[in-house]
């Protein structure tokens, strides 16, 4: 993937906002006895046995239950994960040799790309802990020189965290910023740091009922019907994963920060703003970076995966604008090229889906390549599936699964 310099990503889309897509692109939800005492010289003495405590409520007890039956299913699973993530027993010869060769170009002063792709192109190991770092590299979110990773990371993280200061705020904190930086600070104005302005103190131009292109409040209730949708398919993001849904702190903190990723990416790419899917796309990024074994990273997976997931948009964002469709850049084209992929590499599979039964590759292929297969196979094989699209220098444009 030929990556340019990061400051082009602010705004890739500065057209005007698109018509609202959302039914371009299909979502699927997946998948106590008596007891004796003797002393010595004496006969024994019978202990009172303990009188049983009463049973408690049928409802109580059920709820317990429940909670006993969730306890164990959660644990089973967090188990799994773990056996999954760690294990060394069942790897592979050849695995444990692609991840010390994996471990050896990383550990480069300078990461030679092409290699690094080849041997993330096999799939990454899942205990080596790496995965993260790799994806960052090929997605062009880090430098190959080492001696810059320190930096870059720290100004995207500044950057990230300038972003929620200024974008998640009402908009009675901008009109209040904008008024402060008018005037000199009175000791009564520095009371009032938050909240609502007084009805008085409102400028006209920014009345919460003007209809002004350039009114913040028209901004905000415009962003407050894509902020819904967001939040709609945020809660539906892989409800079978405690990583991303429920109600423990972990999910809860999880779900914010994907709401939070999406709506930054809207505001500030308003030519596409959001489109029902994404949410699918970002889910990866943000669990690998999430789960990196360095602490240092999995604080800081919010920033990182928004960077990621504008690059990793930047390869195939045409394919979310409607007005493009049937361009050379849009959706129908990208559909053809692997349908032409497939011809050539699977004759009889083409000939099985387009001639015998006339499937019309759009029936398959638009989720497919909008969505990058996460909707096809379980996580933890997609997150596999993503080593190799991600290796593909010219981007995971087109998607043809081989047998």
């Amino acid at each position: 993937m030929v990556k340019k310099s990061v400051p082009e990503w602010l705004n890739y889309w500065s057209s005007n906002p698109s018509p609202e897509m959302e039914d371009r692109v299909l979502r699927y939800s997946t998948k106590s006895s008596s007891t004796t005492t003797t002393i010595a010289n004496e006969s024994p003495i019978e202990e009172t046995p303990p009188i049983p405590e009463p049973p408690p409520p049928p409802q109580q007890k059920k709820q317990e239950e429940e909670e006993e039956e969730q306890n164990s299913i959660q644990q089973e699973e967090d188990n799994d994960d773990y056996r999954r993530n760690n294990s060394t027993s069942s790897v592979s010869a050849e695995e444990i040799s692609r991840q010390s060769q994996l471990l050896a170009e990383l550990s480069r002063k300078v990461i030679n790309m092409l290699e690094l792709r080849r041997l993330a192109s096999q799939g990454i190991p899942d205990g080596a802990g790496i995965r993260s770092t790799v994806w960052k590299l090929l997605l062009g979110y880090l430098p190959v020189d080492r001696g810059h990773w320190a930096i870059e990371l720290a100004k995207k993280r500044a950057q990230y965290k300038h972003f929620i200061e200024e974008l998640l705020v009402n908009p009675s904190e901008i009109t209040r910023k904008m008024e402060r930086s008018g005037r000199h600070e009175t000791d009564e104005s520095k009371l009032e740091e938050k909240g609502f302005l007084p009805r008085s103190e409102i400028p006209q131009g920014e009345h919460p009922l003007s209809l002004g292109k350039t009114s913040i409040w028209n901004q905000f209730f415009q962003d407050t019907e894509i902020i819904e949708q967001i939040d709609r398919d945020v809660m539906r993001t892989h409800p079978d994963m405690h990583f991303f849904s429920g109600d423990s702190a972990l999910a809860k903190s999880n779900q914010e920060a994907l709401r939070r990723i999406l709506i930054i990416f809207a505001k500030l790419n308003p030519g596409i703003r959001y489109v029902q899917g994404m949410n699918e796309v970002l889910a990866p990024l943000f669990y690998v970076f999430r789960n990196d074994p360095d602490e240092g990273n999995a604080v800081s997976a919010e920033a990182d995966t928004f960077f990621c997931f504008v690059e990793l948009l930047s390869g195939f964002r045409d394919h979310f604008c409607q007005q493009l469709d049937n361009s050379v850049v849009g959706i129908r084209s990208t559909i053809t090229k692997m349908s032409q992929l497939l011809k050539e590499h699977d004759e009889e599979l083409w000939r099985h889906l387009e001639i015998t039964t006339k499937v019309n590759p759009q029936f398959y292929a638009f989720r497919w390549i909008t969505l990058l297969l996460t909707q096809e196979f379980n996580f933890a094989d997609s997150l596999h599936i993503w080593d190799t699209l991600l290796s593909d220098p010219e981007g995971p444009q087109v998607c043809v699964v081989l047998s």
